[in-house]
């Protein structure tokens, strides 16, 4: 049995690609040394300069740790994903001579293939996954890339134009996901709104076939884009009901117009008629956004219609970042780029007005009677747990503490929430 130590740097697209090569290799068992290990993998992540550093330096100590250990004793070393994907074999390969195998973004479909390859292990490559969200949840990627070309991103140049993932193979990974005993399934994409632009299909054509799957209790869709959240796709999903759930996660970026026709914005209008447009459909919707400040060119003016744009709209969920010049980017040869002291400042006053906003919003649900979903035991105390009631998504957001009879991960349990803090809930089943 191949024995392996895996580590998925970034975001949950990258897991899933971590999750479907590892579950490729056959029998395998994963363990949490290296040195135990007859394969090691890190899967690295490259959209930000910040992620870049981290997945290098990740990259080196891994390496330094293989060095040290007896001849005989060495696993082979594979670095996968953005890392690779941004930068390009022949330069890494070069510098880190250590790592034994490259694995480029083109080529995540053969990354199975590759890996055995190098491995000198014959046979069939299975389909599967090995996951690490534990038993509660999976993310499941329904694309590759992205078709936009905002002025500050390097995603595209990293993973190229948007691909849909074919609707049979996601409904047979997601299926064998159900029988395995996950309770939720997390849409993600770099657009889920996306999916199918390139087949001739839209979203609905793939959340038939999602929706009506046995064991799925809740289906979540992360990230949205504004545009393709339309009134046909919003009126579909409410009158689908249950799996469903009603968050929303859209990545509006800014509030003011012009900043948003400078990041390239694919929307570069009145983001107010989105979240408008979304609250129609469903009054009760918990929205969670992403806001960049300091972008080039930002005033103070645009950025306080920014926290008014926040203020008026409460959303349960935001992340605010503030811009960082990404090398081979419009964005990072514009003039009037804004100072870091600056940008500092005005992501810590619109993290402020949001932390406020969410500790307002969380005391309503003091008092109530609902079902969390357990995703796993806490370290705090034996018995406690961290779950999620249906506004919480997983990683992003805030968790529900829980205890009481019957709590265990993947169980979902009616509790009563009986504190509310800044971003999280404690509850008793």
């Amino acid at each position: 049995m191949l024995r392996i130590y895996s580590r998925s740097l970034g975001c949950s697209k990258t897991r899933v690609d971590t999750e479907r090569l590892l579950g490729s290799l056959g029998p395998v068992l994963t363990v949490d040394d290296p040195a135990d290990a007859d394969f090691v993998f890190i899967n690295t992540c490259g959209f930000i300069a910040p992620a870049v550093q981290e997945s290098v330096q990740t990259v080196l100590q891994m390496a330094d740790e293989i060095a040290g250990l007896p001849e005989g004793k060495r696993p082979f070393f594979a670095v996968g994903g953005c890392l690779p994907g941004r930068y390009g074999i022949g330069d890494l390969r070069a510098e880190i001579p250590e790592v034994d195998l490259w694995l480029h973004t083109d080529d995540i479909g053969a990354w199975p293939e590759m890996v055995l390859k190098a491995l000198r292990i014959e046979g069939d490559v299975p389909s599967g996954r090995l996951l690490s969200t534990g038993p509660s949840y999976a993310w499941l990627k329904i694309g590759e890339g992205c078709r936009h070309s905002c002025s500050f991103c390097a995603i595209p140049s990293i993973r190229g134009g948007y691909v849909s993932e074919d609707a049979e193979s996601l409904v047979a990974e997601a299926k064998r996901l159900l029988q395995g005993g996950v309770r939720e399934l997390d849409l993600v994409a770099q657009d889920v709104t996306a999916w199918g632009t390139d087949l001739g299909r839209d979203p609905r054509y793939l959340l038939e076939r999602l929706l009506p799957l046995e064991g799925l209790e809740r289906l979540r869709l992360l990230y949205l884009y504004p545009a393709g959240m339309t009134d046909s796709l919003l009126s579909f999903l409410k009158e689908a009901g249950k799996p469903f759930v009603p968050y929303f996660d859209i990545p509006l970026q800014h509030a003011h117009p012009d900043v948003l026709r400078r990041l390239g914005r694919p929307f570069a209008g009145n983001p107010q008629e989105a979240v408008d447009r979304v609250r129609k459909h469903f009054p009760e919707a918990a929205l969670r956004t992403t806001m960049m400040v300091g972008f080039p060119g930002e005033t103070e003016e645009q950025f306080e219609a920014l926290m008014d744009f926040v203020e008026r709209n409460r959303f349960h969920h935001m992340g605010v970042f503030a811009y960082q010049a990404e090398e081979g980017t419009e964005a990072a040869v514009m003039p009037d780029q804004v100072d870091e002291d600056v940008k500092e400042a005005r992501k810590d006053a619109l993290m402020e007005l949001q932390n406020g906003i969410s500790e307002e919003l969380l005391e309503q649900y003091a008092g109530q009677r609902m079902e969390i979903l357990v995703d796993a035991a806490s370290d705090e105390w034996p018995g406690l747990h961290t779950g999620r009631a249906w506004f919480q998504a997983p990683d992003g957001d805030g968790v529900t503490y829980i205890s009481g009879p019957g709590v265990e991960p993947g169980a979902i349990v009616e509790a009563d929430i009986v504190e509310t803090r800044e971003y999280d809930l404690v509850a008793l089943a």
